[in-house]
């Protein structure tokens, strides 16, 4: 569920920050479809039927006026398509952090509002990925494209590149472990470099509640 991102102008600050991914094209494979890929990302924890989890992001902007805010809040998860990552407290200059979180989204939900086709294959790091690119089926005069990276060997998603019409361009790379039978996300990077927005931000994931009930909506009750 790809939204709009958005910071505060007041806050411009200057330093590029660099994607942390090193892409490529990676050796070819068999072909693949959507449809199977898709399935493949939702079936890698089949009994995975809901989950809560604290998360603590920390984010570094680089100039003027060198915030650096702490988030902590709580990320929800239900089968198929509900994803929401809810933080406690968001000043308002960093809302826009809010949104990134929850544009991850799962993809059951991506395929409610987005077109989404295979464009080839790349190397993240060392891991061979097929790339997805989605592009709302509502036209947006702000999201260009997505692209994520499902990785070939497990399907987990390893990044993703929101990129904007006005030139700029997030990206948000993820790290697993497991809990019990199932892989969870443990970590994420995000380096954001759009007008008058340069920052990055680092997301540790708490232990998981697995299968417990969780509510559409519920955080914002």
């Amino acid at each position: 569920m790809l939204a709009r991102f958005g910071f505060n102008r007041s806050i411009a600050v200057a330093a590029a920050v660099l994607g942390l991914a090193t892409l490529g094209a990676a050796p070819a494979g068999p072909p693949y479809d959507v449809a199977g890929v898709l399935q493949r990302m939702t079936d890698r924890n089949p009994t995975l039927r809901s989950f809560r989890a604290r998360v603590h992001v920390d984010v570094r902007m680089y100039s003027f006026p060198f915030l650096a805010p702490k988030l902590d809040g709580t990320s929800y998860y239900k089968r198929p398509d509900y994803y929401e990552v809810v933080f406690d407290r968001v000043p308002g200059y960093a809302r826009g952090f809010q949104r990134l979180f929850n544009d991850v989204g799962s993809p059951s939900a991506w395929e409610k509002n987005q077109n989404i086709t295979v464009a080839g294959s790349a190397w993240v790091g060392n891991r061979p990925t097929i790339v997805l690119r989605l592009t709302k089926k509502i036209h947006s005069d702000i999201l260009d494209h997505t692209l994520a990276y499902v990785d070939t060997s497990d399907y987990s998603l390893v990044q993703m590149e929101w990129y904007y019409t006005n030139g700029g361009k997030i990206t948000m790379t993820q790290q697993y472990r497991l809990e019990g039978p199932y892989s969870v996300l443990a970590s994420q990077h995000a380096t954001i470099a759009i007008p008058y927005a340069h920052a990055v931000a680092d997301a540790q994931y708490a232990a998981y509640q697995i299968n417990v009930p969780v509510q559409p909506g519920q955080a914002a009750q």
